[in-house]
């Protein structure tokens, strides 16, 4: 008996359910991190002032190495959906061992590299004498959480090809709350001091890094899946991994060259970015919640041959990408009187942060877009394009933010910039979604 064919309505309902599915626990998870940092500063900051700022230079380099390895999650996204749309989940938790062992070598070399240049890395980011000893304390006992740090990256990655967002959110959220145990109690009651808030993190940074490996371990030995370092698989963890990195460092150098720009105009305008930047990072995070999602299911339905459903899903997030990103972009103008006076008091920086907020709001559908096009590529395993897309962008961007001071631009304009970047973004990604060039079908791209 031949089954009915579905009703395209019934289609999108399935498709929203199993987005929500993925990407409500996924944004849980992604809030998870910065709180950490947050609670730190807390804790940090009634240490007093040379403390504080000794934190946030270590904090700055620590947040740069995860950042940049972020691609250990991404690229282990992919290569395990696929294999779970294969059906060959022994396989799919073979590839993810794979990328736990590439974090842990990556993270080991991070560590061998940080303990002794952690003074001249302090020393690079103009730390002031007082702050000095504080950052290098705080760098060379939270170095030693890079390993784990990267092994929960690379672990998020195999359990959310595995299509389950909801066990990072509990291990966030657990570690969230350990941590800030940990950093009181060191802190203020074993009075270490900014020491002791950075082996607080550490802690909690390996007890998260801990419970993946016990749930991928149980996952292994279900499926009878080797625990064992494959040198070929960590090759192919590299391999996937690298243009992922040159994406990421193309965006972080368009932050960077931002925030220059930025310092150039005076201190109420970089005060004014960076808290726009805050705010552009907080809805990044949500945007971003549906591009984990996009990851999930894109590379599940090509590694099932699946390409009819990979177009439907595609369109159907990037549908959700509008819309997300144009609520977003609502609550950002309508709130706007709210949490101004939370960030300053000062006229001249709420006068320059508003026009700026603006153009912000404006941006978020087609950040809504970017986000989704972005998650559906990773998903499919076209790093190499992404690399060189986010490539041209820096190329388009960097020569016009730079311009702007010489031209008498200020905040504004530069966050008119910001959205030329997030428009050729789109441009390119959407002509890749276009062309179909990124539906290749079967266990491996």
């Amino acid at each position: 008996m031949t089954q009915a064919p579905t009703s395209p309505k019934a289609l999108r309902r399935r498709h929203d359910r199993e987005i929500v599915s993925l990407a409500l626990p996924a944004f849980g998870a992604l809030v998870a991190e910065p709180l950490f940092v947050m609670v730190d500063s807390a804790v940090v900051g009634h240490l007093g002032t040379a403390q504080l700022a000794g934190f946030a230079i270590a904090a700055a380099l620590l947040m740069t190495a995860v950042s940049v390895c972020v691609f250990l999650a991404y690229a282990t996204t992919a290569a395990v959906a696929r294999r779970v749309g294969a059906g060959d989940l022994g396989a799919a938790i073979r590839q993810g061992m794979d990328g736990i062992w590439l974090a842990t070598l990556l993270g080991a070399a991070l560590v061998a590299l940080t303990l002794p240049a952690a003074p001249a890395l302090v020393d690079i980011l103009g730390a002031s004498d007082t702050a000095a000893p504080y950052a290098v304390t705080y760098l060379r006992i939270s170095s030693l959480g890079i390993p784990a740090m990267l092994i929960v990256l690379a672990a998020t990655g195999v359990l959310r090809g595995l299509q389950d967002t909801r066990t990072p959110l509990v291990v966030a959220g657990a570690g969230f709350a350990a941590n800030a145990v940990l950093n009181v109690g060191l802190v203020y009651g074993a009075g270490l001091g900014i020491a002791g808030s950075a082996w607080g993190t550490v802690i909690a940074q390996w007890g998260m890094a801990v419970a993946y490996l016990i749930v991928v371990i149980r996952g292994a030995r279900r499926h009878r899946a080797s625990l064992r370092p494959h040198a070929a698989g960590i090759r192919a963890s590299a391999r996937a991994g690298a243009p992922l990195l040159v994406r990421t460092l193309s965006l972080r150098a368009v932050l960077m060259i931002a925030t220059a720009v930025a310092a150039r105009m005076g201190d109420d305008q970089i005060a004014a970015h960076q808290i726009v930047l805050s705010l552009w990072s907080l809805m990044a995070f949500a945007l971003d919640a549906i591009a984990i999602a996009g990851q999930a299911i894109i590379g599940r339905c090509l590694g099932a041959g699946d390409a009819q459903g990979a177009r439907q899903v595609c369109r159907r997030m990037v549908q959700w990408g509008i819309v997300f990103g144009g609520v977003m972009g609502m609550l950002l103008v309508i709130s706007q009187p709210l949490f101004t006076p939370l960030f300053t008091d000062d006229p001249l920086v709420q006068d320059a942060l508003l026009p700026a907020l603006l153009v912000v709001a404006l941006c978020q559908p087609i950040a809504g877009v970017v986000f989704v096009l972005d998650g559906v590529l990773m998903g499919a395993g076209d790093g190499p394009y992404l690399a060189w897309a986010m490539l041209a962008t820096l190329a388009v961007f960097a020569p016009v933010a730079l311009l702007i001071p010489a031209l008498g631009g200020g905040l504004t304009a530069l966050w008119w910039a910001m959205t030329l970047m997030m428009a050729v973004r789109l441009a390119t990604l959407w002509l890749r979604a276009r062309s179909g060039h990124w539906i290749v079908l079967g266990a491996t791209r």
